[in-house]
């Protein structure tokens, strides 16, 4: 354990050139007092660092000394691909990892190669979480990135809006949509999809599952993806709006940018008609109602009516 936090002490420096006894300490958790021994310890290595005090001071390494001691661990090379991600490689329990096969990839970069990807990695951030949206509590997410990893079996309690039941799968894959993680695993004979928050007491089996030869995770999402959404969004709307009622559509979903897209060109009162697809009549009327009176349903007549229904209880309720 000190020996790996003797050489990210020493990439640290070589990366960031100089630091205080104080931001080494809150890197690694521990004690200001250990960083100095740990100081010495490189020190008695041979390693040309040394330290300044007072404002401005802190370590540093004599001027051009690199390391070539970069060698990624094992939990390293499987965090590499979460450099970028630092929020989902914590989730996934991968955290510490990531970081530090970031900074032995980072020192291992000849000239300024190093600095340039720095600088790209602290001006560019992706946030994968939707807007106005709280994270999922995800005590079990860890677990379940290593029993994809590892290939072991996976029990559990899942609930669902369907219901709750026992299940045992084997996990093959981890999916992040929107914020929101999900797990790919094979059940009661097919490939499922488990949204990993509603995942109740995993438990991991000890024996290895053999994962499926031609399974391709982001393959197989794609096309899940474009399953869920035919079977989802099966009603075919024919729907009238105004120039106002136009944008709010195509803001309020990339289904109703669609159906504005494709619209006919407008009326003499500047309407458009287009045909759009929704779930049902009562999810189609609750999004309608957020449009106001700048789009009218036109068919079918179960949309109208249930939209004539929500728009009177409102009435009714705001009299």
């Amino acid at each position: 354990m000190r020996a790996s936090r003797l050489l990210s002490i020493l990439i640290l420096l070589q990366l960031r050139q100089r630091l205080t006894a104080a931001d080494l300490a809150a890197e690694f958790e521990v004690s200001e007092r250990t960083i100095y021994r740990d100081i010495d310890a490189l020190s008695a290595a041979g390693v040309p660092v040394y330290g300044d005090r007072g404002p401005g001071g802190g370590f540093q390494l004599l001027d051009g000394y690199r390391t070539r001691l970069t060698g990624l661990s094992a939990s390293e090379a499987e965090a590499a691909t979460m450099i970028g991600l630092p929020g989902p490689a914590a989730e996934l329990g991968l955290g510490a990892a990531t970081s530090a096969a970031r900074n032995k990839l980072l020192a291992a970069i000849p000239g300024d190669g190093g600095a340039i990807a720095d600088r790209m990695a602290t001006r560019f951030h992706l946030d994968a979480a939707d807007w106005y949206r709280g994270t999922d509590t995800l005590p079990h997410l860890p677990m379940i990135a290593r029993a994809v990893l590892d290939q072991n079996g996976l029990s559990m309690h899942y609930e669902s809006w369907q219901g709750a039941g026992e299940w045992s799968v084997d996990p093959l894959g981890l999916i992040l949509k929107a914020g929101t993680w999900y797990l790919a695993a094979r059940g009661m004979g097919k490939i499922r999809v488990f949204r990993v928050s509603n995942i109740r007491e995993p438990t991991l089996a000890e024996s290895i599952f053999e994962r499926p030869a031609d399974f391709d995770l982001p393959r197989w999402w794609q096309a899940e993806q474009a399953r869920f959404e035919s079977e989802l969004f099966s009603t075919r709307a024919t729907l009238r709006a105004s120039a106002e009622g136009c944008k709010r559509l195509a803001a309020q979903s990339p289904r109703g940018a669609e159906a504005v897209a494709g619209a006919s060109a407008p009326t003499a009162d500047g309407w458009r008609e287009m045909a759009m697809m929704i779930e049902d009549s009562d999810h189609g009327a609750r999004e309608m109602i957020a449009l106001g009176a700048e789009v009218e349903v036109v068919a079918p007549e179960s949309f109208r009516r249930r939209i004539a229904a929500l728009a009177g209880g409102i009435v009714a309720l705001h009299r």
